[in-house]
């Protein structure tokens, strides 16, 4: 999602933003005809069942053995899952990026068929203030009624879905059945065989045996492998919360937006939140998160909790004045967590047997998806043989738990935003810490504000849904402070590359892996590739800021049409400010020469209070 951004440069509003992709070497017809011949004559069948199993049939297990089949029919795929779908399951709020994923999959028009509503933001109350406001993934006056089930295009690539994950998940692991994968429902593992870090195989329940070139963990929080194996884990927050939910009918919606568009509802109280998501016509899934301690402190049984917190919040109370609980109460252990490593000999781990950051910014099957499609796209790469097996591994591991320390990170300031949870400022400092500066609490609260978590593996800009525009505008409702640009206090500016290690990243496409080159500092990478690779160019020799403009500028308008065109500028300069806040570009001021102006409004079309004509009091 791209934010509002103005420039004094006549920088453009971006109402979207720009993805670049690298097209993997090769015709597809030609990288299969190879591939089939490798596993003829390099992965002879009597060695093992299977060229992968999987633990787990949920979204990354799901996933995993989909993409394998989709791009290597000729694969072994065995899914083991200790249940029998369809099931229930927390975790329903999405985020576009997993929009792209099911289109790639070939299981988009599936799962629009089952007309799930569409998720075009959110509405919350939290921050300093008790007003609502809303976090749109594009602006609601572009949202167009269209009749559904529509395809994935247009306005459909900037939203997302609330899914009823009985449904949602039985598609996915039925689609990966479809492409070939072997499917054993109530199968429970029972035993991880391995000597040393390489497993050898997987004992059911049954006392029978799995056996594969590769083994994936993708069971959740039950971590069977990830256990079996002794990997550790580590909890990088202050945050340890519970949730209790449970599922109604007939609640009302508070708003509809088009043809099944809503927005899920997050409100913020003083002893935690409440969350509030449509998951069709008639059935919503409502929780209640807050610390464990709290709870604990409440002299109250679980239930009549839950229930004398939802039903006296005055935004959803009048929601279920038609509604019927289903009246069995789910509890979950909250607790954010990270693996130490995701990837071994002959094994990895996918999803939220990797880790899990708090659900407030909905990022977890997003999380589960991305992890799941580049854990199938490194598979796929060892198993033609034509990368270091080394260099994929460590690139996967690095990649998945930078992912999550990110989303943990933003999560804990955005908690400490919320009267509950003021003690995570003492935690900003040690965030601050690891990076290598020595801060106070409230200066490290301001640096983090600043887009201090922003830093991405593949130098993306922006986390949870917004790109790091958004990210200021969301810090700056926070603090009640204006946003912060680097860029509007400097106009001269070069690469600097002094220290820097030359290495490779990789991305994503096709089924393919494409090694691109980057730039390293410590934990920090610059890869180049989209933006940063313009930046980079043009940057070399230097150059001030009204110059690079107008060569922007130029460059970008005679690639995309005009709207492009705004947008791409918008992502650029993104991607100077994050490249100056990393160090990767020294910046100077010459006061002969114009600067930027730069700024983050307090009302955007993205985000901005709540404007619902139909808001209960």
């Amino acid at each position: 999602m791209a934010s509002d951004t103005s420039c004094g440069l006549a920088l453009p509003v971006a109402s979207e933003s720009v993805a670049q992709t690298n097209p993997g070497p090769g015709r597809l017809e030609d990288r299969g005809l190879l591939f089939l011949l490798e596993c003829i004559y390099t992965h002879p069948m009597s060695d093992h069942e299977y060229d992968v199993a999987i633990i787990g049939g949920g979204p990354a297990g799901s996933t995993v053995g989909a993409f394998l089949r989709k791009y290597s029919p000729e694969l072994r795929v065995r899914i083991l899952e200790r249940e029998k779908f369809p099931r229930d399951h927390v975790g329903e709020s999405q985020l576009p990026p997993i929009g792209m994923i099911l289109d790639e999959l070939g299981c988009w028009d599936k799962v629009e068929a089952a007309n799930f509503p569409i998720k075009v933001g959110a509405t919350y109350r939290w921050g300093k203030s008790a007003e609502l406001w809303d976090f749109e993934f594009l602006p609601e006056t572009e949202f167009r009624e269209e009749e559904r089930p529509a395809k994935y295009e247009g306005q459909r690539r900037q939203t997302a879905f609330q899914v009823d994950r009985a449904i949602y998940d039985d598609i996915l692991l039925r689609h990966a059945e479809e492409l070939g994968c072997a499917v054993s429902e109530e199968t429970s593992v029972s035993k991880v065989h391995h000597e040393g870090d390489r497993v050898t195989g997987i004992e059911l329940k049954d006392g029978s045996m799995v056996t594969a070139r590769y083994y994936v963990d993708a069971s959740g929080h039950a971590g069977i492998l990830r256990r079996s194996m002794g990997v550790e884990t580590t909890v990088p927050t202050g945050l340890k919360n519970i949730a209790l939910y449970d599922y109604w009918e007939n609640a009302d919606w508070v708003e509809e937006i088009g043809v099944g568009g809503t927005r899920v509802q997050v409100m913020s109280q003083g002893t935690g939140w409440v969350w509030f998501i449509p998951l069709g016509p008639t059935r919503t899934s409502i929780g209640f998160v807050c610390p464990a301690d709290y709870f604990k402190s409440v002299d109250r049984d679980a239930e009549e909790l839950y229930h004398s917190v939802v039903r006296a919040d005055e935004r959803i109370a009048p929601l279920l004045e038609n509604a019927t609980c289903r009246g069995v109460l789910e509890r979950v252990n909250d607790w954010s967590f990270m693996s130490m490593r995701n990837a071994g000999e002959n094994w990895f781990l996918a999803g939220e047997a990797a880790g899990f950051a708090d659900p407030v910014l909905a990022a977890g099957l997003t999380l589960t998806h991305t992890s799941a499609r580049e854990l199938a796209y490194v598979l796929l790469e060892l198993f033609r043989g034509e990368l270091d097996g080394t260099w994929l591994r460590e690139q996967y591991d690095v990649t998945q738990r930078q992912r999550i320390h990110q989303h943990i990170r933003f999560a804990d300031f955005w908690y400490a935003n919320n009267g509950q949870f003021t003690d995570l400022q003492e935690q900003c400092a040690d965030i601050a810490k690891e990076a290598g500066l020595k801060m106070s609490p409230g200066a490290a609260w301001t640096w983090l504000a600043q887009g201090g978590f922003t830093h991405d593996i593949l130098g993306q800009s922006g986390i949870g849904g917004l790109d790091l525009a958004g990210v200021k505008q969301i810090t700056q409702l926070f603090s009640n402070k204006k946003a912060h640009w680097l860029l509007n206090q400097y106009n001269v500016f070069k690469l600097n590359l002094r220290n820097a290690e030359e290495s490779y990243v990789p991305n994503f496409a096709e089924g393919r892996i494409e090694r691109v080159k980057c730039y390293l500092k410590g934990d920090r990478r610059l890869p180049l590739t989209g933006f940063f690779q313009i930046l980079v160019g043009q940057l070399r020799q230097g150059t001030d800021i009204e110059n690079l403009y107008k060569s922007l500028q130029e460059s970008f308008n005679q690639r995309f049409l005009p709207q492009r065109a705004q947008v791409a500028m918008t992502q650029a300069m993104q991607a100077l400010e994050v490249m100056v806040s990393e160090g990767w570009v020294d910046a100077k001021l010459n006061k002969k020469k114009p600067k930027l102006d730069l700024k983050t409004p307090q009302e955007g079309g993205m985000i901005h209070p709540n404007r619902s004509d139909k808001q209960r009091s």
